[in-house]
């Protein structure tokens, strides 16, 4: 066995600037791995996240450290004690999932004991800004749809209503749901949950910021919250106060392998679950499909955003994303 590990950054424009609470972004910024073992290559994708303390070239150092251990047999479960979650060990463990499935010429899924992914409705977001552009981008959505959408709507903390009820207007059968990207405080989500619950807003993300959840225990919302930023892994749950939804990215979990035993393990605690992603290509979505039977909420959608994705690439269709081909991952 002789084995090659191979790193490099990227670069993908979108088509239009993504806004959120925390700032503007034009263009993905992500980091490969790829492993080769006599002729064949495990691909990974994932995306440094300043919001976590990490960088690029911070990414790409992590996974050239691990060249040696790749080398010399790194199997996904000694990777877990390798590389601490986030972005470097996604890419990595994502990278061994798909080799050694086309090792043993199964798909992915079948390895993890997994049904095969179906078709999902996934989210479609809204981009942060004036409310009439907002609702512009939400009837374009909804008039591509053939059913009603699901729509993520990005929010800040003012012209929150104002924002949601021009999109509610321009989509009127859509399904909604809110991100304030931990843009509020705990006296706004008081006073805002109610006209929310108006306006048919289904689920409200990440409300206050990541440290601050003690503050939503005692909280009665007839909306049910999503923690993201306060939730990584397992270890987060115990931690977590007034969620009833987790949202579980590889980014965050630290590759597939960690985000497999986040769901089992917010499933044990009675918690719903969001399948999330950053922007970036198909090559990060397509493990996350892996997690999508049985979710409440599927938001993989960060291709959509991009000038071009990869090819080949996952197909997205009439507000669905569909399983990954061989060819692009497991």
């Amino acid at each position: 066995m002789t084995r090659t590990l191979r790193v490099r950054a990227e670069t993908w424009p979108l088509r239009r600037p993504f806004a959120i609470a925390r700032g503007l972004k034009t263009a993905a910024e992500v980091v490969v791995a790829e492993i080769e073992e006599d002729g064949r290559v495990g691909r990974g994708e994932c995306v440094p996240y300043g919001r976590y303390g990490e960088t690029v070239g911070g990414v790409v150092a992590a996974l050239e450290d691990c060249t040696a251990a790749v080398a010399a047999g790194l199997t996904v479960e000694a990777l877990q004690a390798n590389l601490p979650a986030g972005a470097a060990r996604n890419a990595l463990d994502c990278a061994l999932w798909d080799l050694v499935a086309k090792k043993a010429g199964r798909r992915a899924w079948d390895l993890a004991g997994l049904a095969a992914p179906a078709p999902v409705r996934t989210a479609e977001t809204i981009s942060l800004a004036e409310p009439e552009a907002m609702a512009a981008a939400a009837a374009g959505i909804a008039a591509a749809a053939d059913a009603p959408p699901l729509l993520k709507i990005k929010l800040g903390a003012d012209e929150v209503a104002e924002r949601v009820a021009a999109v509610r207007a321009a989509a009127p059968g859509a399904r909604l749901i809110v991100d304030a990207n931990e843009g509020w405080t705990l006296a706004a989500l008081e006073r805002l949950v109610r006209p929310l619950e108006d306006l048919g807003v289904e689920m409200i993300e990440q409300p206050l910021p990541a440290g601050q959840d003690t503050d939503l225990a005692g909280l009665s919302s007839p909306i049910i919250l999503c923690a993201d930023e306060s939730c990584h892994g397992v270890a987060d749950l115990d931690r977590l106060a007034g969620y009833g939804m987790v949202n579980v990215k590889l980014d965050k979990t630290g590759g597939l392998t960690g985000a497999l035993e986040l769901v089992a393990a917010a499933r044990a605690r009675g918690l719903a679950v969001m399948i999330g992603c950053m922007v970036a290509t198909s090559l990060a979505m397509a493990p996350a499909t892996l997690l999508t039977a049985g979710a409440e909420i599927v938001d993989l959608d960060g291709p959509l955003w991009l000038s071009r994705d990869r090819d080949p690439s996952l197909r997205y269709a009439e507000g669905r994303v569909y399983p990954p081909p061989p060819s692009l991952w497991g």
